[in-house]
């Protein structure tokens, strides 16, 4: 009876197992300095993904940075193709309701022109039908206004300006399949599974 408790304490351990990512960023342009690496975590508890990491060699000041369609490199930063949309919004700021999926705002590089990230998201995923999993990062030359800008460009790219750099969003963890619908499933399966195990605990030691 002790090894099928630990069963199922390993199988709902499984399926509530964070989802993780990373990405590596390279220059739009060959002789261009702009490098770093971001890891992507989703809490399987609340959906919520964290982001963390460091850029180097920006420019002083703001950058937009957003999630685009493509994971796609061959042609540098300009074929990963537009903003990640699939809702089919108009662009904004990473608290709007009105906002692409991948525009996560901007992120402040000091005089050094270093950037260290860490931000909640939770409009992004890493599982399900809009995952981020195998689109881009993609790092503007400029600051991103967030869609008030009162102009066309403005609610489709925040006039954010020039791809400097890019990276592709690879899948880290877990290594078997992804959930179709999401975090969610994996909350539910651990909620069915917990119970189960308290009472198998209980009924055992009485």
């Amino acid at each position: 009876m002790k090894s099928i408790i630990l069963t199922l304490v390993l199988v709902s351990a499984a399926v509530s197992e964070d989802i993780k990512a990373n990405v590596k960023f390279y220059p739009n342009d060959a002789n261009g300095d702009v490098a770093g690496n971001f890891i992507l975590v989703q809490d399987d508890s609340t959906g919520e993904v964290r982001i963390s990491g460091t850029i180097t060699g920006l420019t002083p000041g703001d950058h937009g940075i957003h999630v685009h369609q493509k994971g796609d490199l061959s042609d540098g930063c300009t074929s990963t193709g537009e903003h990640f949309n699939p809702t089919n919004k108009t662009h904004g700021g990473p608290m709007d309701a009105e906002r692409h999926v991948g525009d996560l705002g901007n992120f402040q590089a000091n005089g050094t022109g270093v950037v260290i990230v860490n931000i909640t998201d939770t409009v992004i995923s890493l599982s399900g039908p809009d995952s981020i999993i195998g689109r881009s990062l993609v790092i503007h030359s400029g600051k991103d206004d967030l869609g008030k800008g009162g102009n066309e460009t403005s609610l489709t790219s925040g006039n954010a300006g020039s791809r400097v750099a890019c990276g592709i969003v690879g899948i880290a963890s877990p290594v078997g399949s992804l959930s179709s619908t999401g975090s969610s499933i994996f909350v539910n399966h651990a909620s069915a599974i917990v119970p189960i195990i308290f009472l198998l605990v209980f009924k055992f030691q009485v």
